[in-house]
């Protein structure tokens, strides 16, 4: 696999051990420890929290996350809950994001995300598996789902950044600027407020809203992002052949959810459904009506 950039933290030592802190304060929220599990990839090492891994008989969802995001956004206010069904639950954390995981990346419009996948589902023995991605995750489901459609059992696409390109509007460009020329907790709280959640129906807990302010802090000023952004895949979606389900916010300023809904129907050949959540943003994977509706599916599924 041919590396194009490396991302990492600027002080590698006490940067992690201000993620690793935020991490404690999370779990303390969460009232939970997350199983951690690292295996070694073509992208060097690769992070993975765990939840019910070891228990027997059940379903399988492993979830890849969106751009300058942990995949713990999934569960913030145990956001995991709300897919009403047990299931174990692999949380990976991307290489070239800010997490614990080797900042190696591939080109973003080769193949090679997908193979680095196959590489995680071989290491943790998952023959096969429900997928979901949010934004940046979406993409990757996308390609493992064209290298490798056996392992999938369904894919569950949230505001997927591969659907069309990134808004050039002013009010996204505006919001999503801000905070990166100006990384400040005021800036950061707007752009949030603006572009990823739509209060007062999508929203989190105080105490979650400050952990996702500094965290987004943290990747900002202490986190060196070399890490391609999404991009339309276009024609190569055509080579999905896994069932897509697709969950849109009608709020997502980022990636505006009916040109989203357009061009997936308009490529994807196997996709099952749409669901369109009204008064919700980008950060989809934090509604809690979004993690039921995938529970529903993955329960009733055949």
């Amino acid at each position: 696999m041919k590396i194009k950039g490396r991302s990492y933290f600027k002080e590698s030592n006490a940067d992690l051990e201000i993620f690793e802190n935020w991490v404690d304060q999370l779990e303390n929220h969460n009232e939970r420890v997350y199983e951690r599990i690292e295996v070694t990839t073509s992208l060097g090492k690769t992070h993975i929290w765990g939840l019910n891994t070891k228990e027997e008989n059940l379903e399988t969802l492993v979830v890849f996350p969106g751009a300058r995001t942990t995949s713990f956004f999934w569960d913030f206010d145990k956001g995991l809950d709300n897919l009403n069904h047990k299931m174990k639950i692999y949380l990976v954390e991307t290489n070239g994001l800010p997490n614990l995981s080797d900042g190696l990346t591939p080109d973003i419009k080769s193949l090679d995300y997908g193979l680095w996948a196959v590489e995680v589902f071989d290491k943790l023995k998952i023959e096969k598996a429900f997928i979901a991605g949010a934004s940046f995750g979406g993409l990757i489901c996308m390609k493992l789902a064209i290298v490798k459609p056996e392992l999938v059992k369904a894919a569950f696409l949230l505001n997927a950044g591969c659907l069309q390109p990134f808004s050039l509007s002013v009010k996204n460009l505006y919001y999503n600027l801000l905070p990166i020329i100006s990384p400040s907790i005021k800036n950061v709280s707007k752009f949030l407020d603006k572009a990823i959640f739509c209060k007062p129906n999508h929203t989190l807990s105080a105490v979650s809203e400050k952990l996702i302010i500094d965290y987004e802090v943290l990747a900002l000023t202490k986190y060196k992002d070399n890490t391609q952004k999404p991009y339309y895949m276009d024609e190569e979606l055509a080579d999905v052949a896994v069932d897509t389900y697709l969950l849109q916010g009608d709020n997502d300023m980022l990636f505006p959810h009916q040109k989203s809904i357009d061009n997936a129907k308009k490529h994807i050949k196997t996709l099952k459904e749409i669901e369109i959540f009204e008064n919700v943003g980008h950060g989809i994977e934090t509604y809690a009506k979004a993690m039921n509706y995938i529970g529903l599916k993955i329960k009733n599924y055949s």
